[in-house]
């Protein structure tokens, strides 16, 4: 999120709930919010035979060249966060290789019971300008799991892509996930869709078990008009695929109060999106966003 952004809405989530959480190990809940009013659902994860909570704790706010609004909090008000989700059933965490975040989720995960949460992430399979260079796949794996300090990654995906060739670029890659898959060292495969062309692709596709896409009721941040890649997501649906929204708040541009509530009616009823990952970048951010999704899941 943009920081004039980020703070107004810190500002209007504090208001929302009456109050924020105070910094610390403290885990009361102030104003009118409280775990048994508040708690995240679990959703099926479309025909992949996993279960998940219907939000996710996103760490890639801003996130560009390993580093993002989630990893510039530091260890402990990380930590703090993510444990604070977990409080509420936010008991998955979405994160990236070029986030920088991993040793930080690593350190949540293991403070909450790895077995208890489940971790997404992406790896990045093409040279981006002057700061990224793709690896080999198991380079890249081994490595990501040392980072993460776990055995088995839950979800792996391709991370942006871009066009609809990215089964045929991208092949020695996907041959790589599957080998991993069939180990049991990643759970599910996909990708992140950044392009229209991909997103039609991978709805077809028998590969991917998951999709990330772009979605929002205004179209801010995403591949197309909010009507055509619902268009997509319900295809995808169809064809059991794992849907999971990213960008609901179109990467800070739609933090005002009205659409915050318009975005999460939009994509939850839709009932093509299983669940979404949010970038949260403080605790009030996290007790608005689950007070209201748990007020439009029961209207």
């Amino acid at each position: 999120m943009a920081d004039i952004n980020r703070r107004k809405f810190i500002h209007q989530s504090a208001l929302g709930v009456a109050g924020t959480m105070a910094l610390g190990s403290g885990m009361a809940f102030s104003g009118n919010i409280t775990p048994e009013s508040g708690v995240i659902d679990t959703v099926n994860l479309g025909n992949t035979g996993m279960t998940v909570p219907r939000l996710a704790l996103g760490t890639g706010s801003r996130g560009w060249k390993r580093t993002s609004n989630q990893e510039k909090l530091g260890e402990k008000n990380f930590v703090h966060l993510a444990r604070h989700a977990y409080e509420r059933g936010i008991r998955f965490f979405e994160t990236a290789d070029m986030y920088g975040t991993h040793q930080l989720v690593g350190k949540a995960a293991k403070e909450v019971g790895r077995e208890n949460v489940t971790l997404l992430t992406k790896v990045m399979v093409y040279t981006h300008q002057d700061w990224y260079t793709a690896e080999p796949f198991q380079k890249s794996m081994d490595r990501f799991r040392r980072e993460l300090n776990t055995e088995y990654i839950d979800i792996m995906l391709l991370h942006c892509m871009v066009n609809s060739e990215w089964p045929d670029e991208y092949k020695r890659y996907m041959d790589g996930f599957s080998e991993a898959k069939e180990k049991g060292i990643i759970g599910k495969v996909g990708l992140s869709c950044h392009d229209i062309g991909a997103l039609n692709v991978a709805t077809e596709s028998p590969w991917a078990d998951v999709i990330l896409a772009r979605i929002n009721h205004d179209g801010a941040k995403m591949d197309g008009s909010p009507a055509d890649i619902m268009a997509l997501l319900k295809k995808a649906k169809a064809n059991g695929k794992g849907v999971i929204g990213m960008k609901i708040f179109g990467c800070g541009d739609l933090v005002g109060e009205e659409d915050r509530e318009k975005s999460l009616n939009y994509v939850i009823k839709s009932n093509n999106v299983d669940c979404m990952t949010i970038g949260f970048e403080s605790t009030a951010q996290i007790d608005d966003t689950i007070e209201r999704i748990v007020r439009i899941r029961k209207s």
